[in-house]
């Protein structure tokens, strides 16, 4: 084994540095990238680029580990430290890679109105079209409309200068300047018109026209949206019905219920008409048409139930539909008919997280007994630990916070079951995180405590790093000291064959 980056001396009193070196001791595998991973998100979230980078190059896996560079460039540029950005920018091996991490810094420079800097970082990236855009958008909100306009010129692709319109719409209609963002729109489906992938073109159209309803121009965004839907019709591959959906709902979203029937009317895939319905269902709830807000969400749920197995083209897709349909009802104030389809969903993962959606959304209702009834339908005791995390977050939120503080116990209660022991850490160091929220200071000290002692027991390397790097956060925002007893824990992880 080289030499450590971080020092056995370090690593005894420092639970970011136990958690690096441990990182740095397991031999090459994904647990090794996955652990130095996790540690260098924490060096950088410190500042301390030095060591991220260093630790970063100690990772086999070449992908990772550019990954990881690019990470640290991006944090360069962010402290201003553009001399190592480049650095380690160009130290990045893959050719692609080394395009990303110079794209990064330059899009940072970009966003802090440094846009000669970003100029000439975006000169080592191989498609500068996203920080030419990223540098549009900052020119127009210093109110340099003509410089703006120019840059948007020198995008080749379509697609990235409708993007980059679209972008500086938003800013323009936070300042009230409709008429400018509407301008900027029109010229942005003209360009639209020009994008060559024809799946591109109908997608960007769409966000074209949803933008020209958001600024109050529902006229031109219809116009916009029959465009698309042309386009879209015209399709003979698995894109034309998602790609249908998305102009339906636009045409729902600009207020035209006939266009975006009649375009649904083209959609085959009994997922896909599900989905739309469901948009259909909160653009009604949001304009306070409730009644059609559910008749729209029954007959989504009806149509996805009656789709055959030899009908379904993702059954992942589906499932995870059938979650948002039951969370949707959950918030229309429909618990009870929000548990029944959760609990029908034949993926445990999708049921489980459907039925924590239904209990979180449930408390904010204060509907406790609703939200007490989806948790009991939830079966592991890991899954439903978390649940009760996220009841409390929803009861902190109302200012309920005697009632948040209850979940929390309850929380920690049916942790002590979980059998896992590296899904039990990572439930207790998230209650210590929410009791922080509550500010709860000394329980959640007595609870960071508690997950360290029960990582020291993770027998696998990479994950009981991991967790000790996610900890090591979690002290540094609480501003947590080790104790004697956090320091003998850490000396404890540090003896080989430990296990």
């Amino acid at each position: 084994m080289p030499e450590h980056i971080i020092s056995k001396t370090d690593a005894e009193g420092d639970m970011l540095a136990c958690a690096a070196y441990l990182a740095e001791e397991i031999g090459g595998s994904d647990d090794r990238s996955t652990a130095v991973s996790a540690v260098v998100a924490e060096y950088l979230r410190r500042d301390n680029v030095d060591v991220a980078a260093e630790l970063a190059n100690t990772v086999d896996d070449p992908f990772v580990r550019d990954r990881l560079l690019v990470a640290v460039v991006r944090r360069c540029a962010e402290l201003d430290d553009d001399e190592y950005a480049v650095q380690l920018a160009d130290a990045v091996e893959e050719d692609g890679m080394r395009s990303q991490a110079f794209a990064a810094a330059a899009l940072v420079k970009a966003g802090k109105g440094q846009l000669e800097a970003a100029r000439e970082l975006s000169a080592s990236v191989l498609h500068p079209e996203e920080v030419l855009a990223a540098i549009a958008l900052k020119q127009d909100q210093l109110g340099d409309e003509d410089a703006a306009q120019a840059t948007v010129a020198e995008i080749d692709f379509p697609g990235a200068a409708v993007a980059a319109l679209i972008s500086m719409t938003v800013a323009r209609r936070e300042k009230d300047d409709t008429d400018k963002a509407v301008e900027f729109l029109e010229k942005a489906g003209q360009l639209a018109e020009d994008i060559e992938h024809r799946e591109e073109r109908v997608r960007m159209l769409v966000d074209v026209g949803n933008a020209l309803t958001d600024a109050g121009r529902k006229d031109k965004a219809i116009g916009t949206l029959e465009k698309a839907r042309g386009h879209a019709e015209s399709l003979d591959n698995v894109h034309r019905d998602t790609l249908l959906s998305f102009v339906s709902q636009g045409f729902m979203h600009a207020g035209s219920v006939d266009l975006a029937d009649r375009t649904l009317d083209a959609v085959a895939d009994k997922t896909q008409i599900a989905n739309t319905l469901l948009g259909f269902a909160r653009d009604y709830w949001r304009r306070d048409e409730k009644e059609d807000a559910l008749e729209s969400l029954d007959e989504a749920y009806e149509i996805l139930r009656s789709q055959k197995d030899t009908e379904t083209r993702d059954s992942k897709a589906k499932f995870a539909l059938f979650g948002s349909i039951a969370a949707q009802y959950a918030a229309f104030g429909r618990g009870e008919r929000a548990i029944e389809i959760a609990e029908g969903i034949e993926d445990e993962e999708q049921a489980t997280s459907a039925l924590s959606q239904v209990a979180y959304i449930m408390t904010t209702q204060n509907a406790d007994e609703t939200a007490k009834a989806s948790l009991r339908s939830i079966s592991a005791d890991t899954d439903r630990s978390f649940a009760l995390i996220g009841m409390s977050n929803a009861a902190r939120k109302n200012n309920e916070n005697e009632k948040a503080l209850s979940f929390l116990n309850e929380a920690a209660e049916t942790a002590e079951g979980v059998q896992q022991i590296a899904a039990r850490a990572n439930a207790y160091s998230e209650i210590a995180v929410s009791l922080l929220e509550l500010d709860e200071k000394e329980k959640a000290r007595e609870t960071a405590s508690l997950t360290l002692q029960t990582i020291s027991h993770i027998r696998d390397e990479g994950t009981r790093s991991t967790a000790l790097a996610n900890l090591a956060s979690l002290y540094k925002k609480a501003g947590f000291t080790l104790s004697d007893q956090d320091k003998q824990l850490l000396k404890s992880l540090l003896i080989p064959d430990s296990f």
